[in-house]
């Protein structure tokens, strides 16, 4: 039952920094969680868009490149700051912070936007697969389907195993567009000339938008924030403060990686293409293709189509990672981490498929672009609501963002979500402009005004809750009522810390009398708790004892005899046991009044417990 679970909660808080000896080592035990984010900026989604403007305009755009990267490692820097100060990843704030009907959209959202660039992925790696060994790009994205356990297993080994396999997938890209380069050759004067921003024309801005809408995604936000929990630390401010502070730069140098790839993707493009008259290259294949002859050596292509595999193979992990973090965060869901990994994979897979079985190869370019479009959409949804939660005083202390922060963060959503609405937007004019039923055309119609309203509720919401904010202090939470009296002398009393705990201890309040005992039980289920049981003392533990104390106190002021008790792990075991042991002659839960399917999911909770207990259990509801 408890309040709050932690993101990937297998490996959560599994590198401890205070027991390394050296500082050198303490140091470096922070560089990792940045490394499996930047692969996400240089995943095969992005290489179209490289390609396309390298070859159209040459070295013109890099600096729209340089200008996203920036963007990047600013929002990645606020992940890690909420990740590392709050403890909680962005799923998992939005869970805490939106109601529930619209907590389950901004899911569903961030499912579709994450399976949307699994699909860009796994699709880049079949056709680099395809490219390579000439292999059909069903069997291609059929094969993919195993990083699904190769993430398994990588992840049993601990996550310090599974950044060392990302970072060889880097080496592996930078190691092979070097060598491109060297065989490129480009025009150093001109390259450093493309650092000076211009737009030559709109053909040019509607690739810039294109590069900054695959570069910066929504998926890397959710992730960063969770993989910096990996890391054990203190919670004072000196421990939180050097965290950011090497984090930071971890983030520096793996996303300037990301950046070093796709500009020399550009850069190859340019080189090879824009200068050989070769403007209207933008598809995997037909670089692919045309590098050998071009260039002099097939080893142009094959080194092309190695990091294409590479890129697939990195960006796969992470993005099923981050399946499970929203999934977690957002719906709380336990379920084993196999099916939940298989669920995920899933769901880029099964598109993937049925377009290549329908459309052919031909369907494979315009799903890619279709993937970009969905991230698009999603991608407001992840950064809104991340600057209102590094802004927040209250939850953020000392570590909130200062207003020249706020500026910039604002000024990105209003960048990065204007060019992605207006993609959006031409997205929607398109289909209203072919030859398709009237329904079609309404449903399209009604999901642009939906999203239009899911984001002007995304951005005025916690507006409103903090105007309007519940005071959430155990005096004005509580209403009891103390009416009635009966005989029992120990009542046992389960909490989660929701709303219905007011249900619950009226209730109990009312079958109780001054002369009895209330024992007040709140379950931890944190990873520290399932490692350490009754000697834990992870942040989780210390906030759940904290607010049991304080119901404790505010229930004896009114004459109670109390007796707060925190078990840990599992709830139904531990409830019982603690039942048993202080002789409880009453016990009493709270409903949360799920049926069917949710009873399926949250695990049944009250029923086991009325089979594990032999006294009678009062249900509050």
């Amino acid at each position: 039952m408890s309040g709050q679970h932690k993101s990937l909660h297998d490996v959560h808080s599994s590198v401890d920094i205070a027991s390394k000896k050296s500082s050198w080592r303490k140091i470096m035990a922070f560089f990792g969680p940045a490394y499996l984010v930047s692969v996400g900026y240089m995943d095969p989604g992005n290489w179209a868009t490289d390609l396309a403007g390298g070859s159209q305009f040459g070295y013109t755009l890099i600096w729209v490149l340089l200008c996203s990267n920036i963007i990047a490692l600013f929002l990645q820097s606020l992940c890690t700051r909420l990740g590392i100060v709050r403890g909680q990843d962005l799923a998992q704030c939005n869970r805490e912070t939106y109601p529930k009907g619209m907590n389950f959209i901004l899911y569903l959202l961030a499912e579709i936007a994450i399976a949307a660039c699994d699909l860009a992925e796994i699709l880049g790696m079949a056709i680099g697969l395809q490219l390579l060994f000439g292999l059909d790009l069903i069997w291609g994205v059929l094969i993919s389907f195993g990083d699904t356990f190769l993430l398994l297993y990588l992840q049993r080994l601990g996550i310090r195993k599974m950044e060392l396999f990302i970072i060889g997938t880097i080496f592996i890209i930078g190691m092979c567009f070097l060598i491109e380069m060297f065989l490129a050759k480009p025009d150093m004067h001109a390259l450093v000339q493309g650092f000076i921003p211009s737009i030559p024309n709109t053909q040019a801005l509607y690739i810039a938008i294109g590069i900054i809408g695959a570069t910066v995604m929504p998926h890397n936000l959710y992730l960063h924030s969770a993989l910096v929990q990996t890391r054990k630390i203190e919670k004072d401010d000196i421990s939180i403060k050097k965290a950011l502070k090497y984090n930071f730069w971890d983030s520096t140098i793996a996303l300037n990686l990301a950046f070093f790839v796709n500009a020399a993707i550009l850069i190859l493009a340019a080189s090879v293409f824009h200068r050989n008259g070769m403007t209207q290259v933008a598809e995997l294949e037909d670089a692919h293709q045309l590098l050998a002859p071009t260039l002099g050596t097939e080893w142009a292509s094959r080194l092309f189509a190695i990091a294409l595999i590479a890129a697939g193979q990195s960006s796969t992990i992470t993005g099923t990672l981050a399946g499970q973090i929203v999934m977690e965060g957002y719906l709380q869901l336990r379920i084993s981490p196999a099916l939940r990994r298989i669920i995920t994979r899933l769901l880029a897979v099964v598109p993937a498929v049925i377009v290549i079985l329908v459309m052919g190869n031909k369907g494979v370019g315009r799903l890619l672009i279709f993937s970009q479009v969905l991230l698009s959409m999603q991608l407001s949804f992840a950064i809104i609501p991340l600057i209102y939660f590094v802004s927040d005083k209250e939850k953020m202390g000392r570590f909130a963002i200062s207003m020249f922060s706020k500026i910039i963060g604002w000024s990105i959503v209003v960048l990065v979500g204007g060019l992605n609405m207006k993609l959006v937007y031409e997205s929607v004019t398109d289909v209203l402009a072919m030859d398709v039923s009237e329904g079609l055309k309404t449903l399209v119609v009604a999901g642009g005004i939906g999203l239009v309203v899911l984001l002007l509720l995304t951005i005025l919401y916690p507006l409103y809750r903090r105007r309007h904010r519940v005071n959430l202090d155990i005096h004005h939470q509580l209403h009891i009522s103390t009416t009635g009296v009966n005989e029992f002398n120990t009542i046992a009393v389960a909490l989660d810390y929701s709303e219905v705990d007011n249900k619950t201890l009226s209730y109990a309040l009312k079958l109780a009398n001054t002369q009895s005992r209330l024992v007040l039980i709140h379950i931890v289920e944190s990873a520290a708790a399932k490692r350490s049981g009754h000697d834990t003392q992870d942040a989780e533990t210390l906030k759940d004892q904290q607010h049991l104390d304080n119901y404790a106190a505010f229930i004896a002021e009114k004459g109670y005899n109390v007796l707060p008790i925190l078990g840990y792990n599992n709830r139904v075991t531990e409830i019982a046991g603690i039942c048993k042991e202080y002789s409880a002659d009453l016990l009493v839960v709270g409903s949360h009044g799920h049926r069917g399917l949710k009873d399926f999911i949250y695990g049944e909770t009250v029923n086991n417990l009325r089979h594990k207990v032999d006294i009678p259990v009062f249900i509050a509801q």
